[in-house]
């Protein structure tokens, strides 16, 4: 029976295989129980017995499912109705019928029905901000110490070198009117950074003073123009046509240049020759750069339409102030080995370049009737859009030595200087890429760069008592270099009215009207578009990139040669000795995308300024130094002996304030760079 069947599944899946049927009606076998007993009442045969039974269902196997068969009218979801509710619906199903221009008057008013809502626009999110700000500083304080005699020689207090470069600092600061810009993220913030940089702009404009002033004795240049040519090179105030090479100007930094590549040769190398009798000494040859590199797309569309007004300010302002009075005895000028002086070359260079960007060469096959877009897909930003770039960097490296060196018989190099400081940061930004983008506010586009180099390199180089060496001295030969370059990548000619299809446009998208104004369909711009991608923020556009690179290089050296105690040994020694060969190197780049087609519709007004100020400064600093102050500080007493610091050895004794990194008057002494064979 069917019923059987199910117990066998049932057991199965339960793990129970044995299964006893217990056929009731026959009573032919009992699962469980006993039978009646001998005294028990006779019963009927039961085999004999028949059931007077008959049916007429058909017993068949279960078949699962569900019969259902729906009513008239559609159940919406909610809590019970009246029947009365249902014809209700009928009535109302008549009006919206009545609705569609069938002849059905007594239904009611048609309008009082809503059966769809009108198609809307979709928008989609658009890209956010990109904000970065970049600090790079480098301290480093070098200042040593080195007595190759038996004597006693007091080190000296060189203090006096950041009090001058302090004042370099502030005397520069009437060429880099825009070195005070604070970082900001704010629209706000950045439009009063645009109105100060026109205001000021304004000015040199209608002051009688732009271009080259009359410089007195140590000014070497002061240039303010407002209107740089594009494609030409202003070094130190004057158009050219080159740009100078930076790889032409480099000092050679003897003991502290790269060692070459080894010679792959297998061949061995010998030297027979007895030791020579020299002493090489570069206390300078100190390279201080910083490099800046930013390009910028933010937004890659072919056409550009602002609703409100168009700020475009590009800035570069460069000085340098540097001294190199150097001292030389003069036994040292009638040896006849000293060195021609090279003197302190300095440059600044700025470049201002404009272009168009060029699309691919690929020629597309010109078609009879030419395509334009049909549809388009919408992205939107609410609010203010900013792409934000601020570098700044800073070195400042102190290199101030003090050594009494003599021969020795034997070949010995020193090497105090050659320190090198770099700042790089590098800035590469790709935006998304639409076929037009409209601004709802303003647009500010600010480009500026800022430079300063200051350089103290006054020198001492003396001989003890009347001695004649003959050696061969270098104590200039220093490079300032500062080169600025801002490259504009817009539109090829001047900005066009507003159409009115633009504005339609904007009206569209804030209404969420799905249809393209026809407007926008045919222009020129768009042919051979099948869709427009466009952008639309509906706030001010921001691009700012601001770099401001400082370098501060302090390179006083006290160089004295004593008479060697062997002269037997030392009939024919040579002396070599480079106090400057110092590189400041400033080096920045701003590559700007505005446009990467021909179009940029305006509806507001359009500011467009430029300026270049470069200035430079020669000073020339009498200060001598002085000895060095014996007395200890109370800390370094108590650390060291308790002994009266007034004591013979209190002179011998070396403070190491490296840890100390501030301006101020201590100066450390770290571990001095030397090698000495």
């Amino acid at each position: 029976m069917h019923i059987e069947k199910i117990s066998e599944i049932i057991a199965h899946f339960i793990g129970l295989f044995e299964m006893t049927t217990d056929e009731m009606r026959l009573r032919a076998n009992y699962a469980e129980g006993a039978g009646p007993g001998a005294d028990g009442p006779a019963l009927p045969d039961q085999d004999a017995f028949t059931a007077a039974f008959s049916s007429d269902l058909q017993l068949k196997d279960y078949d699962p499912g569900i019969n259902y068969k729906s009513g008239s009218y559609e159940i919406e979801f909610g809590p019970a109705r009246h029947f009365g509710r249902v014809f209700e619906e009928s009535l109302e199903k008549l009006a919206a019928i009545a609705g569609k221009d069938i002849p059905l008057p007594h239904f009611g008013d048609p309008t009082d029905i809503v059966l769809t809502d009108e198609p809307e626009l979709t928008v989609f999110a658009g890209p956010g901000s990109a904000i970065s700000h970049v600090l790079q500083v480098n301290a480093l304080y070098d200042d040593d110490y080195l007595d190759m005699t038996d004597g006693v020689h007091a080190p000296r207090d060189t203090s006096f070198v950041i009090e001058q470069l302090a004042d370099f600092s502030t005397k520069a600061e009437i060429f880099t009117p825009f070195a005070s810009l604070h970082r900001t993220d704010t629209y706000d913030d950045a439009l009063k950074i645009a109105e100060d940089l026109q205001n000021y702009i304004r000015n040199a404009r209608n002051t009688e003073d732009s271009g080259v002033t009359s410089p007195d004795s140590d000014v070497t240049h002061h240039f303010v123009t407002t209107e740089p040519m594009d494609d030409k090179v202003y070094v130190n105030g004057k158009a050219e046509t080159d740009i100078p090479v930076l790889d032409d100007f480099l000092p050679d930094r003897g003991l502290a240049k790269l060692l070459e590549e080894p010679d792959d040769s297998n061949t061995s190398v010998e030297q027979t020759d007895p030791s020579g009798n020299s002493l090489e000494v570069t206390a300078g040859a100190n390279l201080v750069v910083n490099v800046a590199s930013v390009i910028n797309t933010g937004v890659i569309t072919s056409v550009t339409a602002v609703m409100g007004n168009y700020h475009q300010v590009d800035a570069i302002s460069q000085a340098f102030v540097y001294s190199d009075n150097d001292e030389i005895a003069a036994t040292l000028h009638s040896s006849g080995h000293s060195a021609e002086e090279v003197g302190t070359v300095a440059k600044n260079i700025a470049l201002f370049e404009h272009s168009t960007f060029e699309a691919s060469s690929h020629a597309e096959p010109v078609s009879a009737d030419p395509t334009f877009p049909n549809s388009w897909r919408v992205s939107v930003i609410d609010g203010d859009v900013s792409f934000v770039q601020w570098i700044e960097q800073y070195h400042f490296v102190t290199d101030n030595d003090t050594m009494t060196v003599t021969t020795s018989g034997s070949e010995a190099t020193v090497l105090t200087g050659g320190n090198t400081s770099i700042n790089f940061s590098s800035f590469f930004k790709m935006g998304l890429q639409y076929d037009l983008v409209i601004i709802g506010g303003n647009v500010l586009d600010i480009n500026s760069i800022t430079q300063v180099s200051l350089l103290y390199d006054n020198d001492w180089v003396r001989a003890e008592g009347d001695l004649d060496p003959g050696a061969d001295l270098q104590t200039g030969n220093n490079l300032i270099w500062n080169f600025a370059s801002i490259h504009n990548v817009g539109t090829g000619g001047p900005f066009e009215a507003m159409p009115d299809y633009m504005v339609d446009t904007q009206k569209a998208i804030e209404d969420r009207d799905p249809n393209m104004p026809e407007g926008l369909s045919f222009d020129v711009n768009f042919q051979g578009y099948a869709g427009l991608d466009v952008l639309y923020i509906t706030g001010n556009l921001y691009d700012m990139t601001i770099i401001k690179q400082v370098s501060i290089l302090g390179d006083s050296d006290d160089v004295t040669q004593a008479a060697s105690t062997i002269l037997e040994n030392n009939p024919d020694a040579t002396v070599t000795i480079d106090t400057g060969s110092n590189a400041v190197v400033n080096i920045a780049e701003i590559v700007d995308y505005d446009s990467f087609g021909q179009t940029t519709y305006l509806a507001g007004q359009l500011y467009s300024d430029a300026i270049l100020i470069q200035g430079g400064l020669v000073e020339h600093d009498t200060t001598q130094p002085q000895p060095a102050d014996d007395r200890l500080a109370n800390e370094v007493i108590a650390f060291l002996d308790n002994d009266d610091p007034a004591g013979g050895d209190c002179a011998d004794g070396v403070i190491n304030a490296g840890n100390d990194f501030s301006w101020s008057s201590t100066h450390p002494a770290d571990v001095m760079q030397a090698m000495v064979a």
